[in-house]
């Protein structure tokens, strides 16, 4: 396929600039733009623009819409209005996460999931609800920074201080109507910018080019995953892994249609519990509401009486993590190479990633999903730890490597999660004069 079709499997536009795209299989993903140092720095002084959750959209329709939601989410259904969106999360019988995604209702018998695996479809074929699923080719566009609100304002031509967190509504860009939520994983002020996908190459070309002169970069697949580490946002296949594939049902029928698996870190490949994450191990207590039954109620309820790990952020010590460098440049085995800025780098499927965590000699914890923050100027990770330990300062070991080949010992710090603090999305107030 010639270069200039690629970005269109993607709903993008083709510009006559620096891009690299990553083809495998029937997947297409745009990996890189500038360059990892301006995208990672682009949702601190301007915004971003990414289009890697683009057509995986699936529709749930049906009288009993909801009743089937109530049925395997965690979520409380009961105040959940036309317009709004939640952050759904799905657990096995055992407590054990399946999936998450967002969630968004678009009418009383309509409800639409973005960025999810097909589990929430394998119960909906299970035939015990009145529900059913389609599957439209949607463009998804993340709009994401400081200066995002005025960049989709001029885009749209519009005042868009109404769209709360986590509310959505319409409005238009190049002549076409589309749909904004204003949502974000990176942590700070951030949208979604949704609709047909064949709308896709005009609309967002409308957006980057009303972001021009407000620090707008085009986010590539490479640099994606720092702003959840630095925003605090644990995510399925990364930094823990999707316990669905616990399910053999689910597995039989969907494994071949899901990407391939990496299984790494100095963990035992086959110790897939280091890897996977119940409840409270991500902290999202908060999400759950035990007005309901959902499968995995039981497990989840006990596990939030007595919980056992939280989530933390981990700061890494420069001299050990220079030394895993240093070790290219000698002679014999060398450490596992940390990429920059994200290992493992997800680019060939989910990721099964897990380090020990160490603290006294001994086990207290696992992390994944490392980074290199260019704009704090250090390597963190996010790590399940022992609530005894998760203490900003307490000083814990990461053992860095594969399991079966060269281990470092990485001493690191226990951190605020999440890092990123300043203007969190839910916090911030659109009301007030944001212009340039």
């Amino acid at each position: 396929m010639a270069i200039d079709r690629l970005p269109e499997l993607l709903g993008l536009p083709y510009y006559n600039e620096p891009a690299t795209y990553l083809v495998f299989g029937n997947t297409t993903r745009a990996w890189e733009f500038k360059g990892w140092k301006p995208e990672s720095m682009s949702w601190k002084t301007g915004c971003y623009i990414h289009a890697g959750l683009s057509d995986i959209q699936m529709n749930f329709t049906g009288p009993d819409v909801i009743r089937f939601f109530e049925s395997i989410a965690v979520n409380n259904f009961q105040t959940f209005s036309i317009g709004s969106m939640k952050h759904a999360v799905f657990c096995l019988e055992n407590g054990l996460i399946a999936c998450h995604n967002i969630l968004q209702r678009n009418s009383e018998h309509e409800l639409r999931m973005f960025a999810a695996p097909p589990w929430p479809v394998h119960q909906a074929m299970r035939g015990k609800f009145r529900v059913e699923v389609q599957f439209p080719r949607c463009y998804l566009f993340q709009v994401a920074g400081p200066t995002s609100l005025r960049t989709l304002e001029r885009a749209t031509d519009e005042s868009l201080c109404d769209i709360g967190f986590l509310r959505f509504r319409n409005a238009r860009i190049a002549g076409v109507s589309v749909e904004i939520g204003r949502i974000g994983m990176s942590g700070n002020l951030a949208y979604e910018v949704r609709g047909p996908l064949e709308d896709g190459p005009k609309v967002y070309d409308a957006i980057f080019h009303a972001g021009h002169d407000l620090g707008i970069e085009r986010l590539g697949w490479r640099t994606y995953m720092v702003n959840h580490v630095e925003g605090g946002f644990p995510q399925l296949g990364w930094t823990f892994a999707p316990a669905m594939l616990e399910d053999k049902d689910f597995a039989r029928a969907f494994s071949e249609r899901l990407p391939p698996l990496q299984v790494t870190g100095s963990v035992d490949p086959s110790d897939l519990r280091a890897r996977y994450r119940t409840i409270s191990e991500v902290g999202w207590q908060g999400l759950v509401r035990l007005n309901h039954d959902f499968v995995g109620r039981q497990a989840v309820e006990a596990e939030l009486a007595n919980p056992r790990r939280t989530v933390v952020t981990l700061r890494w010590n420069v001299d050990d993590v220079v030394d895993v460098f240093r070790s290219l440049f000698e002679k014999g085995e060398e450490y596992r190479t940390m990429d920059l800025p994200t290992t493992p780098t997800w680019k060939d499927g989910l990721i099964f990633h897990a380090d020990h965590v160490q603290h006294g000699g001994r086990t207290v914890g696992y992390s994944g999903g490392t980074i290199y923050s260019y704009h704090f100027r250090e390597m963190l990770s996010m790590a399940c730890l022992d609530i005894e330990l998760a203490t900003v300062g307490t000083e814990v070991t990461v053992l860095w490597g594969n399991f079966g080949g060269r281990i470092k010992h990485v001493r690191a710090v226990v951190e605020r999660f999440p890092y990123l603090t300043e203007e969190r999305n839910d916090q911030v107030d659109t009301t007030r004069d944001r212009s340039s």
